[in-house]
């Protein structure tokens, strides 16, 4: 028998894989490959270094990198880096939270929509309870790609549940 994570640990892992640094790193090693070894603030050199410690340490915590010959993703944060792409497609589609949002914006703001269950306005329209107005029903029914990708991921990694956020 599975069961599927509480409210409680889906927002909490929503908070956990909102940090900027963490979305950054996720997908600069899915887009590019492997980081060699003392690369990091060279591939990421608009983040702070103390930025870049946490991400890699929670991204160590969470199993999502594995050291070696370069700093890598593991199955888990393969697919986590395919839920921030599935996040960061929904909203563009639907321009949410804006017509002009960066990714990791983007990917933030779904996230913090994941996190809560959509509601309806006294007007009739929907709403993120975090976020405020989503764009239309129909982007509420297709926010259900990422969340079903999310709630696929928590189930075989529920470690995140436990995990401290990023500061």
């Amino acid at each position: 028998m599975t069961t599927a994570p509480s409210t409680a640990d889906v927002r909490h892992a929503c908070t956990v894989l909102s940090s900027p640094a963490l979305i950054r790193l996720i997908t600069e090693i899915d887009d590019n490959g492997p980081i060699p070894p003392r690369g990091l603030a060279r591939t990421l050199a608009d983040l702070p270094v103390h930025r870049l410690r946490q991400a890699t340490d929670l991204a160590r915590a969470l199993g999502l990198v594995r050291p070696g010959s370069g700093l890598g993703l593991t199955a888990p944060g393969l697919e986590l880096a395919d839920i921030y792409d599935a996040s960061a497609r929904w909203a563009r589609r639907h321009a949410y939270p804006a017509a002009v949002c960066d990714f990791t914006g983007r990917i933030q703001h779904t996230l913090a929509a994941l996190a809560e269950a959509p509601v309806v306005a006294a007007d009739g329209s929907p709403r993120a309870a975090t976020d405020g107005p989503l764009p239309s029903a129909d982007a509420v029914a297709d926010l259900a790609g990422p969340r079903d990708l999310l709630l696929q991921w928590l189930h075989t990694n529920p470690q995140v549940a436990q995990t401290a956020p990023a500061a």
